[in-house]
């Protein structure tokens, strides 16, 4: 039997600590976009890679206002958050090449939104054959690169789309 380590996952498969507030309002508050994996700043939003990826480079596009419900969002909020999801889908297809993508808002506890107070649109690169018998069989999904290999590769790609 091959054994496969994510001990990374522990944290989330238990319940892990919650950070005191809300993530999406602490997280752009601090300096240190490294660490918080906030690979991007708006002027209406940000985007940042999630800790607990469905796939290598799951991205959230999250507006920086405390909005739970998209009619909630302002025109600029809702324009600005799509223009940076077009933006980071090209900066994944040059950085990771992907087949496609999977990209929705999960609104409400019972839709599957982990933080439900805080809208946001997660952006998931999809390759064919990514879903194999792992997940159903062996009830585990490999994600085969790390977050912070994964935020730099992301970064520089992004770097090199906005010189042109």
């Amino acid at each position: 039997m091959n054994h496969l380590w994510a001990p990374w996952r522990a944290e989330y498969i238990a319940g892990g600590t919650k950070e005191a507030g809300c993530i999406f309002c602490t997280k752009p508050q601090q300096d240190n976009d490294a660490e918080t994996y906030i690979l991007h700043r708006g002027t209406v939003c940000f985007v940042i890679m999630n800790l607990y990826p469905y796939n290598n480079g799951h991205l959230m596009i999250v507006p920086y206002r405390h909005v739970a419900d998209v009619d909630m969002l302002t025109a600029e909020e809702s324009a600005g958050m799509m223009s940076v999801l077009q933006t980071w889908l090209r900066v994944l297809k040059q950085a990771m090449a992907p087949h496609g993508f999977n990209v929705g808002m999960n609104l409400g506890r019972v839709a599957g939104a982990g933080i439900e107070e805080h809208l946001h649109i997660h952006v998931v690169p999809r390759w064919n054959g990514d879903t194999n018998f792992m997940p159903v069989v062996g009830e585990t999904k490999v994600i085969s690169e790390g977050l912070d290999q994964t935020y730099r590769k992301l970064k520089e790609h992004d770097e090199a789309l906005r010189r042109g």
